[in-house]
Parts: structure tokens; C-alpha cells; sequence
């Protein structure tokens, strides 16, 4: 279920479409002949394979059509049934899983460990609080205020794992933080306009929640990062077996809060899912499961095939067809504040992108002249590992 809202956190997949991953999940290619005249279907086949272009237009799509989807899902006028939607979702994507190893493309999977359920806890938070923040915010202020987990995330890796932030990486951070003021403010003044359809007061009152609701979502989806960083470098889980944890434990969880909190009688299902656009919405949650497969292949293929560094800067740059296309789909109210926040948020990405390639472009051969400081809880963590 990781990246159901169509963040920039993937859980990478293996290396090719067909072949053999490094991390040995992957079934080898089996041989087999073939009539001569299938030969140029197959050689179409692997230059589509090894196609940047073609791997960086998936992967934006993918991205794009994973936001737009939650969001046209979300966003019905009785909406209330958030926990229901994610459990379809688990369900989903843990069935492709499922299917994907009796098929063999997948050979194995990792045992269970229980070391994993505090993870999956966190990862229930951070798409619970996802789906609730865009139900009450626009997508571009959604992927605007996205980008302040990054900060936390950066501020995280310092405490936990010895990172360090960059000058170049503080001053996109600062970015960050204006064009969130500016998003904000740019909402309360199209509120007051009565931009939105409604009354001031319900207006606000609704893009409070929506705030309330993304600033949760960034301590959670700061802490379901972190907390995997660490699970998956004690644990050694690989691809495949991250991805179907992440799902099977969660749909306990989500079950067991979806049945206290919310209704899920015929009559509510009914008022939640009209008969005009029933089908489109299941669809669309169907799509949403398989999505999170969808994106983590579609990045792993973006790397493989260009580098990590144009993967960064394409992260950076999809930002901006996201919120246009929530401008487009959702009729969000376009002003000179939604469009400088938008600009500003997109130029932070970009300078972001910038400094993390810089930083891993940096000579690492070269021995420190002094000796950098650790923090206490990175002293821990290091000599825990030693």
C-alpha cells in the first residue's frame, strides 16, 4: 500500500520487466524458441524496455493518475467511509501479490516477522491521514504542503542515521515553507471570495481540517520513512516482500478501525457510492490498489534506464503537472496566490532535486580534516549496528 496518494516514497521493484531482480525474487528467464516472425515483436518490446522516455512518461502516469484517482474518489459530497476505501486497496494489492507468485514472477516471499507491525501501524496513519487531508484540500495544496515532510524527513535522518542537510538543501526548505504560506493564504482569501461554492465560515472551516489533516500526514509519512529505513536495514526485506507486508498487516488494522469509526451499513455504502458514478469510483479504487505496484515499478524502471539523478530531477518536475491537472479536473479556484504558490512549490522541488545531486556527486575518497559531531541518538544507532 505504500504510495497510495501518490508520494515520491517508493518501495523500489526489481531491476527488469521480465527478468531477474538483484535481490533474487525475480524468476530467471526461462528458454524457449520461438517462430522467426515473433522476433521483431520482442526486439519493439525491449527498446520500449529501455526507453527513457518511455519510463519517465509511466512513471509520471503513474504518479499523476494515483492523485487524481484518490482524489475523485474521496471527494463525494456524503464521503465518510476512508478506512473502507483503504481496505480495498490492501486488498488489492495484496491479491496481485498473491496472484503475481502463483504465476511465478514472483519466486518467494520473506517470513512473517512481527517486527514489522508497529511499521504497518504508522503506514495506516500516514495513508489515513492522506486520504482525509485531500478530501478537504485541493490536490495542488495537497502536493504543495506534501513537500514539508521532506523537511522532516531530512531533520529525522540527521537525529537517527548521521545525515547532514546541505545550505543548498536549507534554502529549498525555506522555499518549501513560503510556498505552503503562500497556498494557505491563497486559500483563505479564495474562501472569503466565496470561490468554493459555500459560505465563508463552512468554507474555512473546511480548509482547517484539511490543515489539521496535513499536518499529521507529514509527521506520519516522516515516520513511516524513517521507521522503514530502519525495518528494512535490520530486517534485509527486499522488494516484493515490503510490499506485501505493508499490505497484509495493515488490512487487520483497517478492518478493525473502519467497523468502530465508520458505517459501513448497505444504506450508508449506497449514499457513499451513487448509482450515477458507482461504477467509476469502484474502478477507480480497484485502479488505486494496483497503483502503489504501478508506481514502484515505474520508478525502479526510470532509474534503470536513465540514473538516479534524472529519477530526482522528475520527481521534482512532476509536482507541477500534478496540481495543473487538479486545477483542470477539480475546478480548484486559479488566483495569483494559487499560481505563485504553485510556481514557488515547484521551484523548491526543483532546488531540492538540485542539492541531493550535489550532495551525492560529492567526493567521498577524501578524509575528514576534523571530526564531525554526531548527535546522542546517532551515536546509539551506530554503535547498536556495531
Amino acid at each position: 500500500m505504500a504510495e497510495k496518494n501518490g508520494d515520491d516514497y517508493v518501495v523500489r521493484m526489481p531491476d527488469g520487466p521480465f527478468g531477474r531482480g538483484s535481490n533474487g525474487h525475480f524468476a530467471p528467464r526461462a528458454s524457449s524458441t520461438r517462430p522467426y516472425n515473433s522476433r521483431p515483436a520482442l526486439a519493439r518490446l525491449s527498446k520500449l524496455d529501455n526507453s527513457p522516455i518511455a519510463s519517465v512518461l509511466a512513471y509520471c502516469a503513474s504518479s499523476i493518475s494515483m492523485t487524481i484517482i484518490n482524489k475523485y474518489v474521496v471527494s463525494g459530497q456524503d464521503w465518510n467511509v476512508n478506512f473502507f476505501y483503504l481496505t480495498v486497496q490492501a486488498f488489492v494489492c495484496t491479491g496481485a501479490i498473491m496472484a503475481s507468485k502463483q504465476l511465478g514472477i514472483i519466486n518467494s516471499l520473506a517470513p512473517f516477522d512481527s517486527d514489522r507491525f508497529p511499521v504497518s501501524v504508522v503506514l495506516v496513519g500516514m495513508i489515513y491521514t492522506g486520504t482525509k487531508a485531500l478530501q478537504f484540500l485541493s490536490v495542488p495544496v495537497y502536493t504543495i504542503f506534501k513537500n514539508l515532510t521532506i523537511i522532516v524527513i531530512a531533520y529525522g535522518e540527521v537525529l537517527w542515521f548521521g545525515g547532514s542537510v546541505s545550505p543548498l538543501s536549507l534554502f529549498s526548505f525555506g522555499l518549501m515553507v513560503l510556498s505552503s504560506i503562500v497556498a494557505a493564504w491563497a486559500d483563505v482569501q479564495s474562501a472569503f471570495a466565496g470561490d468554493f461554492g459555500t459560505g465563508s465560515a463552512a468554507a474555512i472551516s473546511t480548509l482547517n481540517a484539511g490543515y489539521a489533516w496535513m499536518g499529521l500526514n507529514v509527521l506520519c509519512s516522516a515516520s513511516y520513512v524513517l521507521g522503514m529505513r530502519k525495518v528494512m536495514k535490520k530486517m534485509g526485506f527486499k522488494d516484493w516482500d515490503t510490499m506485501y507486508y505493508n499490505n497484509f498487516l495493515t488490512i487487520p488494522v483497517l478492518l478493525i478501525c473502519g467497523l468502530l469509526t465508520e458505517d459501513w451499513s448497505v444504506t450508508n455504502l449506497a449514499r457513499n457510492f451513487p448509482p450515477e458514478s458507482r461504477n467509476r469510483m469502484i474502478l477507480g479504487m480497484v485502479y488505486s490498489g494496483l497503483g502503489a505496484i504501478f508506481i514502484s515499478y515505474c520508478s525502479a524502471w526510470c532509474i534503470r534506464v536513465t540514473s538516479s539523478t534524472t529519477y530526482s530531477m522528475v520527481g521534482a518536475l512532476n509536482k507541477l503537472p500534478i496540481a495543473v491537472c487538479g486545477l483542470i479536473f477539480f475546478s480548484a479556484p486559479v488566483t495569483v496566490g494559487s499560481v505563485s504558490a504553485i510556481i514557488i512549490g515547484f521551484v523548491s522541488g526543483m532546488v531540492y532535486a538540485l542539492a541531493r545531486v550535489k550532495q551525492q556527486n560529492a567526493p567521498r575518497n577524501s578524509l575528514p580534516t576534523t571530526r564531525v559531531p554526531m548527535s546522542a541518538s546517532s551515536m546509539s544507532n551506530r554503535d547498536a549496528n556495531s
